[in-house]
Parts: structure tokens; C-alpha cells; sequence
């Protein structure tokens, strides 16, 4: 995959050595609270690398990292589209880099692989994601209850959200 130029970030895909700085923010209060991990953070980022149907990206700001985008895909012909998944060091939450990433992921999974529809999945609390996702198009679609289970063991709800290639703006 080639290197994605948003108007804020830079999107590469996200190599070893980027591990310990994203364990980094994945341990953050913040990040913690709202993504999946066991206890061992570097071995949670190292997997997602590791897997075969997600494809990671590092997000980078001001020549540091500022965190991690990825996406995977559903092929069967019928029901093709992708999935983004996104956290961000909180010292950077409110600048407009969550946008401008899954902005500039969206347009390249639409120009460039030919998908006609995204999804993302924050969870239905999670009200500084849900406006980041919309100021990029996306559109709630509704509540999946007891969706994903919390760091505290209990079920909280997701709130699915899809973009349509026709609806994605430059």
C-alpha cells in the first residue's frame, strides 16, 4: 500500500518499530476505555498487525505518531464494502486529524479498490467519535445493542454507521 496524504496526516502502513508508541496510546485512559486489548498492548498492536484480513496504517502528525487506522474488507460480491476502525492520541482528539484520517482513508478504499459503501462502528457513547465520523460523511444507521463487551466485563451498544461512495466529499 502507498503512502496517503491528507490534508492534516500522513497515513503509511504501520511497521514494527511503530509498536511501542502505539501500545503507547492504546494505554492511555482515554483510548483504553473505548479499545479492545488484553494486558499486554504491544502484543494487542503487534496482532493486528499480524492478521491477515486487517490492514493497519500509522497515523502521523507533525512528523511523530498520532495513531492508527485500519480497515478490512467483505468480499463475497454481494455484500462487498469495508470497515475502518481508528484511535488517536488523545493529546491530538478535537484538532480535526481523526476526520482528515478516515477522510483520506475513505477516498483511497473508494478510488482506488472500488468500494461503493464503509462502515464504522463507534461505540453509541462515544459522542466525539460519532461527530469526527460524521464531519466525514458517515451516517448513523442504527443501534446494535449489547454490541461489544467492556474493559468492566458488561455489554455496551455500537452504533453502526455507513458512508456511501456517492456521498464521500473531497
Amino acid at each position: 500500500m502507498t503512502v496517503l496524504h491528507g490534508a492534516l496526516v500522513v497515513l503509511r502502513p504501520t511497521v514494527t518499530e511503530d509498536v511501542p508508541a502505539l501500545a503507547v496510546i492504546r494505554a492511555t485512559p482515554e483510548v483504553r476505555a473505548r479499545w479492545r486489548g488484553g494486558d499486554d498492548l504491544e502484543a494487542d498492536v503487534a496482532a493486528d498487525l499480524e492478521d491477515p484480513g486487517c490492514n493497519c496504517l500509522t497515523v502521523r502528525y507533525r512528523q511523530r505518531i498520532a495513531g492508527m487506522i485500519q480497515w478490512h474488507s467483505e468480499e463475497e460480491p454481494d455484500y462487498r464494502h469495508a470497515g475502518i476502525d481508528l484511535f488517536l492520541d488523545p493529546a491530538v482528539h478535537g484538532s480535526g486529524l481523526g476526520t482528515d484520517a478516515v477522510r483520506t482513508l475513505a477516498r483511497h478504499l473508494v478510488d482506488e479498490y472500488g468500494y461503493h459503501r464503509l462502515v464504522i462502528d463507534p461505540a453509541a457513547d462515544n459522542i466525539p467519535a460519532i461527530r469526527c465520523y460524521e464531519k466525514a460523511g458517515f451516517r448513523p444507521v442504527g443501534i446494535m445493542r449489547q454490541y461489544e463487551r467492556g474493559p468492566d466485563g458488561t455489554w455496551h451498544d455500537g452504533l453502526l454507521m455507513d458512508l456511501l461512495a456517492t456521498e464521500l466529499t473531497r
